[in-house]
């Protein structure tokens, strides 16, 4: 049988799957803080990306372009932790923001997250632990040890409390890794050093202490051994004992002797330690004892990151292929594995108990037996408390310590013990808490089951509050509460009168009990309570009961108040489904209280009654209002709606709101014939609310129908300020003069806009009302003001017009005197009129009005008289300069003089009366356009040229200059010849000037300009308008600029040339530039625009200037004259353009011109530059002495640079001197190549050192055929492993292979001789020199890169090496398959063996079995054996019997069978029986039971051989077929087994049958046998009839002699049992209850002292004596 594995392993993910690089499987690129991330860097198409996988959706990872040095995820949110160089950060993913920030000090060489919200930061120096929560910065905690100088930091570990700190870190030592821990107290802030490769902290309870202890367990490999310790770290809690220290071996197989341990976890739910190695191997130890459980390898790769696995208390990590495990306890079976295997059932049992483990049910009970047979009940007590999954707590127990009695010696029962270790362990189950408080209610200790409740110490049932509920109902109650009895606890609700709990609890755990029933209960009992009841049964959206039976129920107690609160609550959501039960509500408080019911109706909660039937039970009532409510006929409401002095007026006008227009319109009609008086109040407040609805036309209609002008003047009076309609305001005036409210309409007719003036105005004149201040407001509104004065004048009303113009409106004094005059009232009246009203009516209307009607002088003594008054109104001053005018009294005075008067107005009156006093008011108003329009209209051009001119108005000057004017060309020759000559002022200047230039007109600016400059005029020499001249003859006539420039002397000379220049007026500005001495400007034109360098050169000599001559320089060398311009700048002495003369003279090779050049610029200027230049020019010149004595001597030159560029030019000579100058060997050694001086180039790079040198050097004595400087060269190159490839391609393409491998082969003893080299001479041997391969791989196989050569052996078909190399690289499956694939040359009987157990891939077991099959039959089973503790054994036997190979690997099937696999034990069997072997196969039957064991049977019953057959009926027998298996023996006469079977099989009717089937051959003997050998399933009575049928009494007689004594001895033993109890009972009868106290807690029957009256209570046979102590197999008496 296969052994159990203690541990459980699982693949979770492969992370190539999910789409990461298998280079990013590595600890510096991929972190796991936890169970539920993981967080890898990679790079994707050279962009650095983090991939996030959450494990719980690991299909789905997630992937964010984030540049980080390291990335770590928060151990249980989205939180990703960031190390960019010295800078940290934290983000939370989820809600896409930073949470904290840091710069470090120093870098930060390691991090974890201890905690859900504190990270470790680990620097070369210091350790600190920075908060996530706050503003805190990282908080140093301690500084690292010297030991760990050095070292890698691969973990930091803290314990629970953060109280113990551990730095973990490896180093690697010549001969093996090392493992440096520091360990820190926060409490005693010290350190201790230790030597260690793993570590962990973990929190452990010892049986006998009261708080956990802190363990600290490392694990260490050292030069002698490995070595696990687990010690406990601080001072114990107060009142603990103190942990042993445990130290044990540490086992590393011996092909792993490089092996170390990387990772711990410790698991707190198995209390176990997980050991991880480097070499993928589990090691699970027992942390209470040290003691190791199991040790395997789970990966071929490397773990390099681990973290607890959460879920299954186990530990998850990841490989260097990606793979992530996990490895757990097997809780089914690892207790098997320790008692079975290791062989410790001590630990088991420990396990067990500790963490509630299966498995040692049977170490339990068989220890529980020995302990209870022994006597000692109490520890076996404690054996039944403690065994895991209460395999023992059941009531086959507790009837055991039942019977047994209390020991002599000792007080308390075995049971009371029982109960009492149980009762410390925690909680009974149903069975044991029943036991237990049945006899202590008996004896009335309720207390204490009350007091074991609130403990929690019992387990709640049904029966358990059954028994309690007789005592008390509280407690019952409470019980079933928690055993969760719904019924009974809604029982107890309803007899303790908790009705409201009853809703809430059944609600709670959705049950539905009768709640009709419940309720009609509590109704009888307390109706008060009863009501509260029903309104919790509807108090939810779904009513728990049937609400019309709740109704029912109230009613049939007369409890309509009760009922109406119950349903007013029950029916507060207005279902439709509820009409009924809203008309019932109502109709039975109509009835009965209709205070109750108007109450109701008038808080509208109900809408689905009846609203007919309720309406006629309200009228009755005597509710009108709400029978109005409910009335929908008309009829019915025009009877109810009269009676308004019983409706309340409001209610009544709102009503009105619902009604539709006719009816409202009926009900008013109805209302005002009833009782018009009475009612005509309410009408017209619902006219005047519901108008817009009721229309104003047919409301008034109503009213005047009635002739209720009254009505009809309130009912208006409360719209007409609010309405728009023309006909509302008309009627209101009509209204208001009927019922003489004149007041009331002198106030609309002022106010309102939206009557019709003309029919107001018209009914107001027929109205012939005694005031006519009414008719005057609608004329003066409406403007009728003429018709008015009309009307009042022939009607002798001329009061009202004295009243109209005094007091109503001044201002209609015009209007007024201009109706007058029509009517031809007489002028006194109107001058007095008009003197009346002093000054509130409008000038300009009243001489308009006059005017228009030729009466201008009747206002003439009013005007002057308001002049003497001082009046300056513009208006009055108007009038009279026109009636002045008119009359010719002096105007021309009166215009200029006087201030007050409007000049546009009057001199608008004066253009067809005289144009020059037109003029003179235009002028002293600054009417621009007018005075313009009429000086051209009359010709008067010279006074608009003065006007103009004064005027200085540019936007005048620019409408007069326009094209659009036709007397422009007029006017301009005023101005030049009239108005500037008369005037001296220079803006008057200045702005004409500006106009002449805004209008673009140039000519007439030139003759302006000359007029006022050459004509000697006080304007001659001013500057800015020789300017303006010079300025614009360039502009309109260039033929004049010359002699403009030579005549005038003030005028801006540059600016003129600049702008000559820019118009191409060359010579004009090199004239003014020659005028002006302004030489350099002068030759730059002569340069530039002239472009004659003849004339410049002359220029320049006839002037003799530095700067003249720099400038013709600068054009020469633009020019190209190099030699002209150098010579140019020799004589200008100016070195400022050595830049571009270097450039220039260089691209044309003008070497010697530039030499002279430079010399003199050197002597101004020691730039570097132009020593740098004057180097290179001596080098291009050949002058190499000149050269080498210049960079003898001190100089500023960069001779770096102009070597390079003699190198690059090819002028190595010069290079080699340059080089040699600054000592810069690198680039003296190449230069010494391209001179072919081989010797002295190595010898340069040797003082250079640099490998590009080395590289440039070798390759150039390749190509030369120097191989032994090429060698030297090379020995420097091949030691960078970056470099390496370019050397190996350079020979390799030029085929000198030989030269290579000698070159590698002496680098191998070089001291940085690394991985690649070693790596590339074994592919150069695989290529070109196969034989020295495998020498060099078993020398070197560790320093080479074996993928790498892997690729070589196999291309070079080298299938031993290609063996070898998967061998040490550990791909076992691999080199399996190399060999399989060529047995020739790589197979090797004992290598394929002992790699072939390494595999991870067993399907290579099975390509195994067939290339044994194929090539090496007579090993197989030897191979077989190897294979055999990994292999799926019934796959192997499958494919075996299938391809007929069975017989030959029978060896291997005897060797497995000790496994019990089916499949093995049914292929043996088989081949046993082919081979007749009936012996093997018995003993084969026997050992291993797992086959097919009925198949087997029906194939051996048909065989020729007894024994085969025999062996049928055995198997028959061992799977209960007794009948068949008695059946087959009968056939092949085995009487002996025949009835063995019958006997065994314990059922009496086979044999009985068999006795028949005896008798019925006449085999009396057998007979006699059977009985002796069935002796327990026969009846005497067949017996005796069998053999007195049969005539056999004989036969028979031992069994019947036997029957009778077991009978009698019965008999005997129950007399004296019943004697016994007749005794005790007569002994116990008169005791009291009271002395039962030190039983209280047993629950045995009456044999153990409780009272016969209670023993009805127990089981029957309780302390029945059983008569025989088992089955009695014999005769003793024979």
């Amino acid at each position: 049988m296969t052994q159990p594995l203690p541990i459980r392993f699982q693949e979770h993910l492969q992370l190539t799957n999910v789409g990461i690089n298998a280079n990013s499987f590595s600890f510096s690129t991929l972190t796991m803080e936890s169970d539920k991330f993981i967080c890898v860097r990679e790079k994707v198409n050279d962009t650095a990306q983090v991939v996030i996988i959450d494990m719980n959706d690991a299909t789905n990872p997630t992937r964010r372009p984030i540049s980080a040095d390291s990335a770590i995820m928060n151990p249980a949110s989205k939180v990703i932790a960031l190390k960019a160089q010295k800078t940290l950060q934290i983000f939370n993913i989820e809600m896409k923001s930073k949470m904290k920030a840091h710069t470090m000090n120093e870098d930060v060489v390691f991090w974890k997250w201890i905690s859900l919200n504190t990270l470790a930061l680990v620097t070369e120096t210091s350790v600190f632990h920075w908060s996530m929560e706050g503003d805190s910065m990282p908080q140093k905690m301690f500084d690292r040890h010297s030991s760990l100088n050095g070292c890698q930091i691969i973990n930091y570990r803290c314990n629970a409390s953060q109280q113990w700190l551990l730095l973990v870190g490896i180093s690697a030592l010549p001969s093996r890794v090392a493992g440096a821990m520091q360990l820190y107290s926060v409490e005693r802030k010290v350190s201790q050093a230790i030597e260690g490769h793993a570590a962990s902290f973990a929190t452990f309870k010892i049986d006998a202490n009261k708080e956990p202890t802190t363990l600290f367990c490392f694990a260490v490999r050292t030069a002698t051994g490995g070595k696990l310790h687990i010690i406990e770290v601080g001072a114990p809690p107060n009142g603990n004992q103190p942990f042993a220290k445990k130290a044990v071996d540490v086992f590393f197989p011996p092909e792993a002797q490089n092996d170390f341990p990387v990772a711990m976890q410790v698991s707190a739910k198995y209390d176990t330690i997980y050991l991880i190695t480097k070499y993928g191997y589990i090691h699970l130890y027992d942390m209470e004892t040290a003691t190791c459980i199991y040790m395997n390898r789970i990966s071929a790769d490397t773990i390099f990151v681990t973290a607890p696995h959460e879920a299954s208390g186990g530990i998850i990590g990841v490989n260097r292929k990606g793979q992530v495990l996990s490895v757990t306890v097997d809780e089914e079976q690892i207790i098997p594995y320790i008692n079975t295997v290791l062989q410790n059932p001590d630990l088991a049992l420990r396990m067990a108990v500790r963490n509630n483990l299966a498995g040692a049910e049977d170490l339990f009970v068989r220890k529980f037996n020995k302990l209870f047979t022994a006597g000692q009940y109490a520890e076996a007590a404690k054996v039944a408390a403690l065994a895991p999954k209460a395999i023992l707590r059941t009531p086959q127990t507790i009837q055991r310590f039942q019977q047994v009695q209390t020991p002599a010696g000792s007080t308390t029962p075995p049971l009371l013990q029982y109960f009492g270790i149980l009762l410390d362990q925690g909680k009974l189950n149903k069975f044991e808490s029943l036991e237990l408080c049945r006899p202590v209610l008996l004896q009335g200790k309720k207390q204490l089951c009350e007091k074991w409740l609130k403990e929690e110490k019992l387990e709640c049932s049904e029966e358990l509050g059954d028994l309690v509920k007789a005592s008390d109902l509280t407690l019952a109650l409470s019980i079933y509460l928690r055993a969760n009895v719904p019924n009974k606890v809604i029982q107890c609700f309803a007899e303790t009168g908790q009705f409201q709990k009853i809703v809430l609890y059944a609600k709670k755990v959705n049950y539905t009990p009768d709640y009709v029933f419940l309720l009609r209960s509590v109704m009888r009992s307390n109706p008060e309570q009863g009501a509260g009841f029903a309104s919790m049964l509807v108090a939810e959206e779904e009513p728990l009961a049937d609400i019309n039976q709740i109704v029912d129920i109230f009613m049939e107690h007369s409890m309509v108040q009760q009922c109406t609160a119950f349903l007013l609550d029950a029916l507060k959501h207005n279902r439709p489904a509820e009409g009924a039960l809203q008309t019932r509500l109502l109709e039975m408080n109509l009835m009965s209280a209709p205070q109750v019911a108007d109450a109701i109706l008038g808080n509208a909660m109900f809408t689905h009654y009846d609203r007919a039937h309720i309406a006629q039970l309200c009228e009755k009532a005597g509710l009108l209002q709400r029978a109005l409510e409910h009335y929908t006929d008309l009829y019915d409401i025009k009877r109810a709606v009269v009676h308004t002095h019983m409706l309340n007026a409001e209610w009544l006008v709102s009503f009105f709101g619902t009604l539709s227009v006719e009816d409202s319109l009926e009900c008013l009609k109805a209302m005002l014939t009833a009782n018009l008086r009475q009612n005509l109040q309410i009408c017209v407040q619902i006219a005047t609310k519901y108008h817009e609805q009721l229309t104003n036309k047919a409301l008034i209609d109503l009213f005047e129908g009635f002739k209720s002008y009254d009505g009809l003047f309130y009912f208006l009076s409360s719209i007409v300020n609010f309405s728009q309609d023309p006909e509302v305001h008309f009627k209101y005036i009509q209204a208001a003069c009927k019922t003489n409210q004149i007041k009331e309409v002198e106030r609309i007719c002022r106010e309102s806009n939206c009557y019709n003036p003309e029919r107001v105005k018209n009914f107001l004149k027929e109205a012939k009302l005694t005031d006519q201040l009414p008719l005057i407001i609608v004329c003066d509104r409406f403007d009728f003001v003429h018709d008015l004065v009309l009307y009042l004048y022939r009607n002798n009303l001329q009061k009202y017009i004295e009243i109209y113009v005094q007091k109503v409106n001044p201002s209609r004094l015009p209007v007024v005197v201009g109706g007058l005059l029509d009517v031809d009232c007489s002028e006194d009246i109107i001058k007095n009129l008009i003197l009346v009203v002093k000054g509130q009516f409008s000038t300009d209307e009243l001489v308009e009005e006059v005017e228009k009607r030729n009466r201008l002088k009747l206002l003439l003594p009013w005007l002057e008289s308001r002049v003497h008054e001082g009046c300056v109104e513009p208006a009055t001053h108007n009038a009279l300069a026109k009636i002045y005018i008119d009359s010719n009294n002096n105007p021309e005075r009166y215009l200029k003089e006087n201030q007050y008067y409007d000049s546009r107005v009057v001199g608008r009156y004066c253009e067809k009366r005289d144009p020059h006093l037109a003029c003179v008011a235009y002028e002293r108003g600054l009417c621009d356009r007018e005075l313009i329009a009429v000086c051209n209209e009359n010709s008067l051009f010279k006074s608009e040229a003065r006007y103009l001119v004064g005027r200085r108005d540019a936007e005048l000057w620019a409408e007069v200059l326009s094209e659009s004017n036709p007397y422009k060309r007029q006017l301009i020759d005023q101005v030049v010849q009239t108005a500037l000559s008369e005037t001296q002022d220079p803006d008057d200047i200045s702005v004409t000037v500006k106009a002449f230039m805004t209008a673009d007109l140039p000519n007439e600016l030139i003759e302006l300009l000359e007029k006022i400059i050459l004509d000697s005029s006080v304007f001659s020499d001013h500057r800015n308008l020789q300017n303006l001249l010079i300025l614009t003859a360039i502009k309109a006539d260039r033929t004049r600029v010359m002699d403009y420039i030579n005549r005038l002397e003030n005028y801006d000379a540059p600016d003129i040339a600049n702008i000559a220049i820019s118009n191409q007026l060359y010579e004009e500005a090199f004239a003014i530039f020659k005028k002006f001495d302004v030489n350099t400007s002068a030759i730059q034109v002569l340069i530039d625009q002239v472009n004659n360098l003849e004339r410049a050169n002359e220029f320049a000599e006839r002037c003799n200037e530095p700067a003249v001559w720099s400038q013709l320089a600068k054009a020469q060398l633009q020019q190209g004259l190099v030699k002209e311009a150098i010579d140019s700048y020799i004589k200008a002495d100016d070195p400022s353009a050595y830049v571009d003369v270097v450039d220039v003279a260089s691209k044309v090779e003008s070497w010697d011109d530039l030499v002279r050049y430079l010399q003199m610029a050197r002597k101004k200027a020691r730039e570097s530059y132009i020593e740098s230049e004057l180097i290179y020019a001596y080098a291009r010149t050949g002058r190499l002495a000149d050269l080498e004595e210049f960079i003898s001597g001190p100089n500023h030159a960069d001779i770096q640079k102009i070597g390079n560029r003699c190198f690059s030019d090819g002028m190595y000579d010069a290079a080699k001197l340059l080089y040699n100058n600054v000592s810069n060997f690198a680039r003296l050694a190449i230069t010494l190549v391209y001179l072919k001086e081989f010797q002295g180039a190595v010898d340069s790079a040797r003082k250079a050192n640099s490998t590009r040198t080395w590289k440039e050097v070798c390759f150039a004595c390749v190509d030369a055929e120097e191989f032994r400087l090429a060698q030297m060269c090379g020995l420097h190159i091949v030691v960078h492993a970056d470099e390496l490839e370019d050397l190996i391609n350079y020979y390799q393409n030029r085929g000198y292979f030989d030269e290579l491998i000698a070159l590698l082969e002496s680098a191998l003893g070089l001291e940085r001789a690394h991985m690649g080299m070693f790596t590339e001479l074994a592919i150069l041997y695989s290529k070109f020199k196969p034989s020295k391969m495998r020498e060099h791989l078993e020398l070197f196989w560790s320093r080479v890169n074996i993928p790498k050569v892997l690729r070589a052996a196999e291309s070079a078909h080298l299938w031993s090496e290609l063996v070898f190399l998967y061998d040490k690289y550990e791909e076992y499956d691999n080199a399996v398959l190399a060999m399989m694939a060529h047995p020739t040359e790589a197979w090797r009987e004992g290598h394929f063996k002992d790699i072939i157990t390494k595999v991870a891939n067993i399907e290579l077991y099975y390509k195994a079995i067939e290339f044994y099959l194929d090539f090496k039959p007579l090993l197989l089973n030897d191979m077989l054996l190897v294979l055999a503790p990994r292999m799926d054994h019934t796959r192997a036997v499958s494919y075996f019997s299938k391809t007929g190979y069975l017989p030959l690997v029978k060896p291997y099937l005897r060797s497995v069978q000790s496994l019990n696999n089916k499949a093995i034990n049914e292929a043996l069997n088989g081949l046993l029986i082919d081979e007749e072997d009936y012996q093997g196969l018995r003993n084969s039957i026997d050992g291993f039971d797992n086959f097919d064991n009925i198949a087997l049977a029906q194939k051996l019953e048909k065989h020729e051989l007894t024994e085969f057959r025999r062996i049928a009926a055995y198997l028959y027998k061992g799977n209960n077929r007794w009948k068949q298996s008695v059946e087959l023996c009968k056939k092949d006469k085995l009487y002996k087994d025949a009835m063995e079977y019958a006997a065994e099989s314990c059922k009496q009717d086979i044999a009985e049958e068999l006795l028949g089937w005896f008798l019925e051959r006449d085999a009396y003997d057998c007979f006699a046998a059977c009985l002796y050998q069935c002796y327990d399933l026969l009846r005497p009575d067949v017996i005796l009839e069998l053999a007195w049928k049969h005539k056999i009494v004989d036969f028979a007689m031992p069994y019947l002699i036997q029957v009778l004594r077991e009978y009698t001895t019965k008999v005997d033993k129950l007399e004296l049992n019943e004697a016994q109890r007749e005794k005790e009972d007569d002994s116990t009868e008169h005791k009291n209850i009271i002395q039962m106290e030190p039983q209280l807690m047993i629950t045995a029957g009456p044999a153990m002292g409780i009272p016969p009256q209670y023993a009805q209570n127990y089981p029957p046979g309780a302390a029945t004596v059983t008569a025989a102590g088992g089955r009695n197999m014999g005769y003793p008496y024979l």
